[in-house]
């Protein structure tokens, strides 16, 4: 059996993306989202999220998971930064490892800015079903551990697998976009900690997919792509992330290199075509409450 769990990230980013990712739950094929605590339309994600349903407030198998998507990097915290900090998270995934490396930034404090930003979505009524992290630092294993004891401090039993399936990856997208080479020899080199964060994710007895695509595909995601990872989704229980929403005024006053990336997945993620696709390889679509 293939079951996936299609999350779009960034929700609370700008109005526009909030948008775009409530068309695609409620037209398209996202099953789940995560809310960025930090960003400046926080409210309007969360009023967003109310239109998806009263049941996601309530409920604990609604339509739709809707997690946290935890930032330590790229924002402001909430709470008071550690001296070191200048204000501001370090800045792209190098500046945490840099950080954590020197220091800078300590589990605890991780753990307590965690623990803050997941309780701020929960205090506006949401059930969060699971985290991840804006740019995937908990690949780290320095940012896993505080991660998973401030979820499991907030009652929260999931996290996203980072790691990429690398053989299906390859073929999905190396073999169609060689522009993309240099990231898939990134992830590569991080696949290191596979196992650890396995063990990790266990003995905090919390559960996880068998991994993440999309990762690689950041801002490059089409149909034909998307034909192309839904064709080689192996045996399991997968994840797929995804960046979706409008490409507007506002969005041109945040610091992201996803910018017209962002109508062309909301397209993708509404067209019937992706749902035959989906549909042809007999993929399951889940969300993170229907994860065991």
């Amino acid at each position: 059996m293939r079951r996936l769990i299609i999350n779009a990230d960034d929700l609370g980013l700008t109005a526009g993306v909030n948008r775009g990712i409530g068309e695609c739950v409620r037209f398209g094929i996202v099953t789940s989202t995560t809310l960025m605590a930090n960003a400046a339309c926080f409210d309007d994600a969360v009023g967003v999220v109310r239109e998806l349903g009263p049941e996601i407030q309530v409920a604990s198998n609604p339509a739709v998971s809707v997690g946290v998507h935890v930032m330590l990097v790229d924002g402001r915290p909430l709470l008071p930064p550690q001296p070191a900090q200048a204000g501001e998270f370090p800045a792209g995934f190098a500046g945490v490892a840099y950080s954590v490396f020197r220091k800078h930034l300590d589990a605890g404090w991780i753990a307590e800015e965690i623990q803050a930003q997941v309780c701020k979505v929960q205090a506006a009524g949401i059930a969060v079903s699971h985290v991840d992290t804006h740019k995937h630092v908990h690949l780290l294993p320095a940012v896993l551990k505080p991660l998973l004891r401030a979820a499991r401090a907030c009652g929260i039993l999931a996290v996203r697998n980072p790691f990429v399936p690398l053989k299906p990856m390859a073929f999905a997208h190396l073999l169609r976009r060689p522009h993309l080479w240099k990231r898939y020899a990134e992830v590569k080199l991080l696949r290191g900690w596979l196992s650890s964060f396995r063990r990790t994710v266990a003995d905090e007895g919390m559960v996880t997919t068998d991994g993440t695509f999309g990762i690689v595909s950041t801002g490059a995601l089409d149909l034909e792509l998307f034909r192309a990872i839904a064709g080689c989704i192996p045996e399991g229980t997968w994840e797929l992330c995804c960046h979706p929403g409008y490409n507007d005024a506002a969005l041109g006053q945040v610091r992201t290199r996803l910018r017209q990336s962002r109508d062309r997945e909301r397209e993708v993620l509404i067209s019937p075509a992706a749902r035959a696709v989906l549909a042809q390889h007999q993929i399951q679509l889940i969300n993170y409450w229907e994860l065991e």
